[in-house]
């Protein structure tokens, strides 16, 4: 039977580099170049004209009623763009400071869009860098861990997600700041585990993280197969669709790497970021043959990979863009989903640097999959609902306790 697809679309989720047309408006001035510059682009670029009255009426009470000017506070100015951000009421729009992972993480992604300026903002050779250790926390109140990169140090010295994180050398943990400056040292990480109980202490190595390729090597690190039943099951997470090598790495563990002889394999779509080809999934559910090439040497070149054994996926929240699509696509070609729905998070995104270096990124192109089906602000129901309780969950994780589950009854039913 011929396998469902979305098409391949003349695009990359996280990636899109078309410039919007100027829209015939003339917005208001604050006098501020941080604010008035995030301003005009929007008004330039973002997709749905149709929300830029809204937009409009938002700047103008910023700089009317707040007010906003040239000599606003560092804080206000960063307040007043987050608020006219969010009147626009999508994804892939919001501003990035260097305060933070997710920004040099997203200029990696979009490093081609700002390709002018890489060298000034990486001396001496353009590639985006920062120290750190390979964790991503969020707070709402207590701060908690909730990604550690496969491989990473923050890994290697056993922090786990749902861990609370307490101080960094002593001082109050800042994702960037707590590790500038020490690439090739250890840092004291004090963290508690579960609630209540006594901090523990952990020496973490800091190393100089390269995004995109710090992604490629989780992904790579993230294989494994276990044996339940007396059944090989893999498993491999897709932290972002948007490295160069990523997917490559995933076909070549399918096809002669450590999943090979897997009869099953778990895919993890708990990722950080979307991008990549709009066709991706198509590794799972495309109908095209395997494809490989041999030279005269017997040295074999894959051209084309297909499994054909059984997958099961898991989604949540950090499935969002271009690993929602691939979700989709999954889903609707037969393949288990199991935990919770995607972000809903599903545009084309481009971005921009403000005059502070600051980034700005915003939907620049709205998402339509076959004849009007929009996954923004929607998301993909997962078919097994399994939630995931953040907090000090030291290590257990339901929703993959969930995957093998169906995976186990998947293989039992032949």
């Amino acid at each position: 039977m011929r396998a469902r697809t979305v098409g391949s679309l003349p695009f990359i989720f996280l990636l899109f580099l078309t410039t919007g047309h100027a829209f015939a408006l003339e917005p208001p001035r604050s006098g501020h170049p941080v604010f008035d510059r995030a301003v005009q682009l929007v008004v330039d670029n973002f997709h749905d004209t149709a929300a830029l009255d809204r937009f409009a009426a938002t700047v103008r009470h910023e700089i009317e009623d707040v007010p906003l000017t040239a000599k606003s506070s560092q804080a206000e100015v960063d307040r007043a763009i987050d608020t006219i951000l969010a009147s626009l009421g999508a994804s892939h729009t919001a501003r990035f400071k260097r305060d933070t992972i997710d920004y040099f993480e997203l200029v990696d992604i979009f490093r081609f869009a700002i390709r002018n300026d890489m060298r000034r903002l990486f001396p001496p050779d353009g590639e985006v860098n920062y120290a750190g250790i390979g964790m991503v926390t969020q707070s709402t109140g207590p701060r908690f861990v909730t990604d550690v990169y496969d491989g990473s140090p923050a890994d290697r010295a056993g922090i786990l997600v749902g861990d609370e994180i307490l101080s960094v050398d002593g001082a109050p943990y800042r994702e960037v700041e707590s590790f500038r400056d020490k690439a090739g040292r250890n840092v004291e990480v004090r963290l508690r585990r579960q609630a209540g109980a006594e901090p523990i202490a952990v020496k973490v190595a800091v190393e100089r993280l390269r995004p995109l390729r710090t992604f490629e090597r989780a992904i790579e690190n993230s294989v494994k197969v276990t044996e339940h039943d007396g059944r090989r099951i893999g498993y491999l997470r897709l932290w972002t669709l948007s490295t160069a090598d990523g997917l490559d790495i995933v076909a070549r563990e399918l096809a002669t790497g450590r999943l090979k002889d897997a009869e099953g394999v778990i895919v993890d779509l708990r990722g950080r970021w979307g991008g990549g080809p709009a066709d991706a999934a198509e590794l799972f559910v495309g109908d095209t043959p395997t494809f490989r090439l041999i030279n005269r040497n017997g040295k074999e070149t894959l051209a084309n990979v297909r499994w054909r054994r059984p997958v099961v996926a898991i989604i949540d929240e950090g499935a969002r863009s271009g690993l929602e699509l691939f979700a989709y696509a999954l889903k609707v070609n037969g393949i288990p989903l199991v935990g919770t729905r995607t972000a809903g998070a599903l545009l084309a995104g481009r971005a921009y640097l403000l005059p502070d270096d600051s980034l700005l990124e915003l939907a620049v192109s709205d998402a339509v999959i076959d004849e009007g089906l929009r996954l923004e602000g929607r998301g993909v129901e997962p078919d097994i609902p399994v939630p995931f309780s953040l907090p000090y969950a030291a290590g257990k994780d339901p929703q993959f306790d969930a995957a093998i589950e169906e995976m186990r009854r998947v293989l039992a039913k032949g």
